[in-house]
């Protein structure tokens, strides 16, 4: 139904010839319209007022950082733990009459002693520990035991015949000398040996003319070590001594005149007694022989080298 306005609608009413069917409905009408023109005139009033009635300022907000939650002073104390130690007490078990057997481990003090057997065959320990720290004990003044060769017991080929220019008793030390010795220096004790106890060979002139010739023959040569003067020194120690050298040294069993031979082994270094190969020379027409020597004064020293 199209819009009316109030006006327009009395104009038609009055224009129109009433109808006594129609009347209520038309009624019904202006009624509706008058009750839409009300609300619409309030509508406009209220949209009206609202655009001219002036904004209220709204008051800014306070923001405040500071907590009110308040900390309580907490009274826990933690609890002091105690660390020490005391003895570990070990039930002990029934008395025994008769002698039990302490079994004892090495770097252990606890002691185990076994009783006697109960029942069903068990055993009861009784372990008595001690907590006394064990402290080393650092021994300064020791020394390591210095190894000594063993003399084989069964000479080699070479040295199983009888010789009158070595004694029995050393052709041991003379075997171990070219077994455990330095290449150069086996070849030099060989090669001495096989001079002396197998060809029995003579060299013309002293001692230094047939160690010469061992060296030569042996095929090495002479490095100096130790370098002293006969009567002077400085003298040589001991131990700076090896197998197949060749030494000066005084001969203290014979005017102390100076002399030299190879050295073969100690027969004792404490008293500085060694066996040496030794040539006499001259006009005696002796072979090289293995005799003691005092080595108290040795003066020069000459080792083998290939």
């Amino acid at each position: 139904m199209p819009c009316l306005s109030v006006t327009a609608l009395r104009k038609s009413l009055f224009v129109q010839p009433l109808n006594v069917k129609t009347m209520p409905a038309l009624l019904f009408l202006l009624m509706a319209v008058s009750g839409s023109q009300v609300h619409a005139d309030s509508m406009s009033d209220l949209i009206a007022q609202k655009y001219t009635q002036p904004e209220l300022a709204v008051p800014a907000a306070r923001i405040s950082t500071r907590s009110s939650i308040q900390r309580t002073q907490s009274s826990y104390q933690a609890p002091t733990v105690n660390y020490s130690t005391t003895a570990t007490n070990y039930p002990t078990t029934r008395s025994l009459t008769k002698n039990t057997p302490t079994v004892r481990y090495p770097n252990n003090n606890t002691r185990y002693t076994i009783s006697e057997p109960v029942a069903n065959n068990e055993y009861n320990y009784n372990s008595q520990p001690t907590r006394t720290a064990m402290q080393p004990t650092i021994n300064t003044n020791y020394r390591y035991p210095t190894v000594q060769r063993k003399m084989p017991s069964v000479l080699p080929a070479f040295l199983s015949n009888s010789y009158d220019n070595v004694d029995s008793k050393y052709l041991p030390l003379l075997s171990n000398a070219e077994a455990y010795s330095s290449p150069a220096a086996r070849e030099v004790m060989s090669t001495a040996r096989a001079m002396s106890l197998n060809e029995r060979t003579i060299i013309q002139g002293g001692c230094w003319d047939y160690l010469n010739a061992v060296f030569n023959r042996a095929g090495v040569t002479k490095n100096t070590v130790h370098n002293g003067v006969y009567e002077q020194g400085p003298y040589a120690s001991s131990n700076e001594i090896e197998v197949g050298d060749w030494l000066y040294y005084i001969n203290h069993g014979y005017n102390d005149i100076e002399h030299s031979g190879l050295f073969v082994g100690w027969v004792d270094e404490s008293a500085k007694q060694a066996l040496i190969l030794s040539y006499a020379g001259e006009s005696r027409q002796e072979p090289a022989r293995y005799r003691v020597y005092d080595l108290s004064h040795v003066y020069q020293i000459m080792r083998p080298t290939a």
